[in-house]
């Protein structure tokens, strides 16, 4: 009897902003790894999200989505996105369902314009589309490009998620196991601190503060008694920025502290004493020495 043959590599997760890419990942590894929220422009870097499963090992790349870069920033994002579909065993091109395909046509031959790697189409949020359009909306995005396999699912529910796993994992090459098996990602605890606090900003303040918010974890020690102590700063473009997120005698700080607090403690699996303090950096989304000093290298 054969050995059963172990695939794996590394799958690239692309598209415009707010199609879905980091609740898609977090539906696949079954924890909440990536930050979400509503507002486009959530996820900034590119990051490693690793599956295991029977026989293979998926190492997802949630990449920011591709838009018009406006700032140092925006372009950091996007060459974070556009430089993942190099050198990876297989992209899986996300869509939001529900949004007009003929408009999407430009920007899916831009962006995979010289790509070697196989392309999977996966149009998300089927749940939104109306009954009897679905195979319609799939007949027009096959005419775009020569996908691989064109697949339609719903990251929130999870409708077709696991028929997407088992196709990625039939078309990656037999390999390694790059990565022990029993951790979700490759990046150090302290980013994905800085980053739920980031995702609390998100879900709390208004529209124009989020997109000028960059978080820093100043300490992060564990205490003798087993109580995580973290700092952190948010860095933020104006004063009135400031404003609100500190709120009315702190009201905001305090509920983005508590929020992030409770989150970093199932993360941790610890006590966490989290102090927040809030700082204005100037235009830091368009200054590259502030960029690197925050974590965005261009």
């Amino acid at each position: 009897m054969s050995e059963q043959v172990f695939r794996s590599g590394f799958v690239s997760i692309v598209g415009r902003p707010n199609v879905g890419k980091s609740t898609l990942l977090n539906r696949i590894l079954g924890e909440k790894l990536m930050i979400t929220s509503d507002k486009p422009q959530t996820t900034r870097n590119q990051i490693k999200g690793i599956h295991n499963i029977p026989g293979g090992q998926i190492v997802f790349l949630d990449t920011p989505g591709i838009h018009r870069a406006k700032t140092r920033l925006n372009q950091f994002m996007v060459e974070e996105a556009l430089s993942s579909v190099q050198g990876v065993d297989l992209i899986l091109f996300l869509v939001d369902g529900a949004f007009e395909p003929e408009k999407e046509a430009g920007m899916i031959k831009e962006v995979l314009s010289g790509v070697e790697a196989p392309v999977i189409l996966v149009m998300n949020k089927i749940d939104l589309i109306p009954k009897g359009e679905l195979l319609e909306r799939m007949g027009i995005y096959g005419d775009t490009y020569p996908f691989k396999e064109i697949i339609p699912v719903s990251a929130s529910t999870g409708d077709g998620v696991e028929q997407l796993v088992q196709l990625v994992h039939g078309l990656l090459p037999e390999g390694p196991c790059y990565f022990p098996d029993d951790i979700l990602t490759d990046v150090p605890e302290r980013f994905i601190v800085a980053e739920i606090i980031r995702e609390k900003i998100f879900r709390l303040t208004r529209d124009e503060v989020p997109y000028s918010v960059a978080v820093v974890v100043d300490s992060f020690k564990e205490r003798e008694n087993g109580v995580v102590a973290i700092q952190a700063t948010i860095n933020v473009e104006r004063d009135s920025q400031k404003g609100i997120i500190i709120g009315r005698r702190g009201d905001m700080l305090k509920k983005i502290g508590s929020q992030s607090r409770q989150e970093i403690e199932r993360l941790l699996d610890a006590k966490v004493f989290l102090e927040l303090f809030v700082r204005v950096s100037g235009e830091w989304s368009d200054n590259s020495r502030m960029l690197k000093e925050f974590g965005y290298e261009l």
